[in-house]
């Protein structure tokens, strides 16, 4: 058993900007099983502006967190392009991570990053939360029985709505920061459920471009077609351009039922006539303010993150399984470029747990 176990995890934040305050709210209802002890922060006066639990210590100086041999996981909260050199860091130093999604910037980066901890032998998990809603859980164990048949078709549509203001703020939308626009940054999320569900295709067919809605470097619209081995194939749209927002939809075909996700509720339709319906409806961050959702997912991958340092078994969310959906992206950013198709050969790196 590991030493762990009965213990309150000693967890550290590197980070604490707009997307920290799931975590940080996820961090306070698990207090039983974790506890936030240390938040780094680059720039002082706005750390000090960051509300956090009493007796949590915030600090300027990354040495604290990395010196501090009580602290067994650290949670990387920062844009993408730090993602690699902090979790190199944290993981030379014996600790576990959880990294904020994307990864890193690009696939190149993100699979140095998930080596680091291989290599360090320290646990990698990532928050791609949709995977682990009540909706998508039932989904997957549906499609798993084999209730619905073989796979036909896919759709995943995700429409939400940015305003210019969201991407006037420094670096938001760029390629050096984020790797990106709407692909990696808002349907990273919906695209990894989608393959998470029905695997990784043969080849993708894309385009990507920026609308007379935005100005910024990155894509805020974009299309692709999923090509699968089977003859199945899935079509994703994704936009920050939708007004008001809408609910993200993913919508599978089987030879023998339908199933829908939407906005976290799950409904699946069978010919035989039978029906099933699984979660409930969920704001997800799709309007004007991204941060306008509920942060149970958040703690469902903590929780599964805090007992897997326990353990010593894997987290739920792996770091090797999220590179899936950064080599699709990829793909279909070098389709959009070429005007062709992309071959995804099957990669050694990359695996489905």
């Amino acid at each position: 058993m590991s030493p762990l176990s009965s213990q309150r995890l000693r967890i550290a934040a590197i980070g604490a900007g707009l997307g920290s305050a799931p975590h940080f709210r996820s961090l306070q209802d698990l207090a039983d099983e974790a506890e936030l002890v240390s938040v780094y922060g680059r720039n002082a006066e706005r750390l000090a502006g960051v509300k956090l639990p009493d007796g949590v210590r915030k600090t300027t100086r990354l040495e604290d967190i990395l010196e501090d041999t009580s602290i067994a996981a650290v949670l990387v909260l920062t844009p993408p392009n730090t993602h690699l050199e902090l979790v190199q860091r944290v993981a030379r130093a014996g600790k576990h991570v959880l990294v904020e999604k994307p990864l890193e910037t690009d696939l190149t980066r993100a699979r140095a990053l998930v080596e680091a901890c291989e290599q360090a032998g320290v646990s990698l998990a990532v928050m791609l939360q949709h995977r682990l809603r009540e909706a998508a859980v039932a989904l997957r164990t549906l499609i798993a029985s084999g209730e619905l048949g073989q796979l036909v078709s896919a759709t995943a549509a995700v429409r939400w709505w940015r305003p210019q203001s969201y991407y006037d703020e420094p670096g938001r939308g760029t390629l050096a920061r984020d790797g990106g626009g709407v692909l990696i940054t808002q349907a990273i999320h919906t695209l990894d459920l989608l393959l998470d569900l029905i695997g990784m295709p043969a080849r993708v067919t894309g385009i990507a471009s920026t609308s007379a809605v935005h100005r910024m470097e990155g894509e805020d619209t974009a299309a692709a077609l999923l090509h699968y081995d089977s003859g199945a194939v899935a079509v994703v749209q994704a936009t920050t351009a939708a007004y008001p927002g809408f609910p993200e939809r993913i919508e599978l075909n089987f030879t023998r039922g339908t199933a829908t996700l939407e906005g976290g509720e799950m409904r699946a339709a069978f010919q035989d006539g039978r029906t099933v319906n699984a979660g409930g409806r969920q704001a997800s961050g799709g309007g004007a303010d991204p941060m306008a959702f509920d942060h149970a997912a958040h703690r469902t991958v903590l929780q599964g993150f805090i007992r897997a340092v326990k353990t010593g078994t894997a987290p739920a969310v792996t770091g090797r399984s999220a590179l899936r959906v950064q080599q699709v992206i990829e793909a279909v950013m070098a389709s959009s470029q070429s005007g062709g198709a992309v071959s995804l050969q099957p990669e050694a790196f990359i695996q489905t747990t």
